[in-house]
């Protein structure tokens, strides 16, 4: 990820209404930086210095087993915040962070952020809604595995990590040789995780082909998904 010039910082700012989080006196001391798909932004154990502000792109956060396998946690879109809790905390990143496509972060250091929350509330209340939010979305996932059959949660782990492209949707990393990592992850087996991508593809809801799921019917997915995604 690197800093950027020529992007208008103030466009961010207001298409997601920024300017009562930031001073006009702060906003030289925030940079504009871009990232290309497939870069991990962030490695697990990390010490961060900024706090990051995702305004385009969608990224992935994930945790390395100790067989080092990739094992996803949850997908991000705009407007999200990465490093909010180290902010807080002071410590260590926990999860890793890999772009899925391309995007731009805007990022300001936590030393000019200690001043501004000492003069600024309207900061710290932008921060206390971020944190409140990232509880209630962890507290909506544990629902969403305890109550919803394997059917739903494969439906809105597929519309999550899907891009939607002249009506179809399609993602390079669903491969076959994953799979038994994603049952882990929706907490099933991957026999019944095998059985239920087969009941899809019957349903010609997606195809299975080469090692990779192609969604065919986004708007049945969605409906399986009934309404929860993870993001």
């Amino acid at each position: 990820m690197k800093e950027i010039d020529g992007y208008d910082l103030n466009y961010y700012l207001e298409c997601y209404e920024l300017g009562r989080v930031f001073s006009e006196d702060f906003r030289p001391q925030i940079k504009v930086c871009q990232f290309k798909k497939g870069n991990v932004l962030f490695s697990a154990g990390e010490e961060l210095e900024e706090l990051y502000i995702l305004v385009e792109g969608k990224i992935k956060i994930f945790t390395l087993t100790p067989e080092g396998k990739s094992l996803i946690n949850r997908f991000k879109r705009p407007l999200e915040l990465i490093g909010d809790v180290e902010y807080v905390k002071r410590n260590a990143v926990f999860n890793s962070v890999e772009a899925v496509t391309d995007g731009v972060m805007l990022a300001a250091s936590f030393a000019d952020l200690e001043k501004l929350e000492k003069d600024h509330p309207p900061f710290m209340r932008f921060l206390l809604e971020t944190l409140a939010r990232k509880f209630y979305t962890e507290s909506h996932t544990t629902s969403l595995n305890m109550l919803y059959p394997v059917e739903v949660r494969l439906a809105s782990y597929l519309l999550s990590i899907s891009s939607v492209s002249e009506g179809t949707a399609f993602h390079q990393e669903m491969h076959t040789s994953n799979l038994t990592e994603l049952a882990e992850w929706l907490g099933t087996s991957y026999r019944h995780l095998n059985r239920v991508l087969k009941k899809m593809a019957l349903d010609d809801i997606i195809e299975r082909a080469n090692g990779t799921i192609t969604i065919k019917d986004l708007e049945k997915l969605s409906i399986l998904a009934k309404g929860n995604i993870y993001e």
